[in-house]
């Protein structure tokens, strides 16, 4: 299959040729019903911009996982209430119960992306910064925002152009909504900040809307991130994670002021969060 320059939304949802079992083109959508509503709205809007993307979507429990997916997404949706801090709780479900299985998937190259709580599992797995190729000891930790409450609006991202991070590539600046209350980056150890802006972990920023450099000033940056990232990667660029729902900007019409830009002739054809997904597909496209 030739990859396409864009999606067609008038097209039928698009999925991969499937000659060979083993790889699979399809992704498998990891979430817990804890919360109603506010998960199914999650899986929802995460499987569409996977299916826009040019994936076919699974949704599935967390005991379910397969091997003979090519990539996995953690999505959003205060898993388990948020209790003993956000992702804890899944993050124990998934190290106790799909070690073995997540380590194959890893070992095999597969792509995963976590999104707002499923970042927070990540990172509380073990999975996110991944240094040393160890995925299941938490090195970081994402904490409450520095403002002490939940927050909820649009922000500027800018990402990184020296990471590994495939789900970014060719991407400078992207506006994304944030809705969460511990987003916040954060660990004692110095040295391991270092090394993984060394590492190239770092693959997107908090951006002054203005200047486009990255900031540590709220509103801009909602948390108080270190060193004011929004998402990290592990080195090989493969598993990604960002507190930004780039699921949430799939179409143009997604945008806060989009009506304005339609009057200026900005109106993008597509949302721009979803190339964060289309991106993924042409690299699962080239291997």
């Amino acid at each position: 299959m030739q990859p396409q320059t864009a999606p067609d939304p008038a097209a039928p949802l698009a999925r991969f040729e499937r000659p060979d079992p083993k790889r699979l083109r399809e992704i498998l959508a990891l979430g817990l019903p804890i919360c109603g509503s506010v998960l199914a709205e999650g899986a929802l809007f995460s499987s569409a911009g996977l299916m826009m993307g040019g994936f076919g979507a699974t949704v599935v429990a967390a005991h379910a996982i397969a091997i003979n997916y090519a990539a996995l997404m953690f999505i959003g949706g205060f898993s388990y209430g948020d209790h003993m801090s956000s992702g804890h709780v899944f993050a124990l479900r998934v190290k106790h119960r799909m070690r073995e299985d997540l380590q194959k998937f890893i070992d095999r190259g597969g792509l995963i992306l976590g999104v707002c709580n499923g970042f927070q599992i990540m990172v509380k797995l073990g999975l996110l910064p991944g240094l040393e190729n160890d995925y299941f000891t938490q090195t970081v930790s994402l904490m409450q925002n520095d403002c002490g409450s939940f927050q909820n609006f649009w922000v500027r991202l800018r990402f990184e152009p020296q990471s590994p991070c495939v789900f970014t590539r060719g991407l400078d600046f992207m506006p994304l909504p944030i809705r969460h209350g511990e987003g916040k980056i954060f660990t004692l150890d110095r040295d391991l900040l270092a090394k993984m802006e060394a590492r190239g972990c770092v693959a997107c920023r908090y951006a002054d809307p203005m200047s486009g450099a990255a900031t540590m000033d709220f509103p801009h940056n909602p948390n108080g991130s270190l060193n004011a990232i929004a998402g990290l990667c592990d080195p090989t660029g493969r598993i990604f994670g960002l507190m930004p729902h780039p699921e949430a900007y799939l179409h143009p019409e997604n945008h806060p002021q989009w009506d304005l830009q339609n009057l200026r002739g900005e109106l993008p054809a597509y949302g721009l969060g979803l190339k964060i997904f289309t991106n993924a597909v042409e690299c699962l496209r080239q291997a």
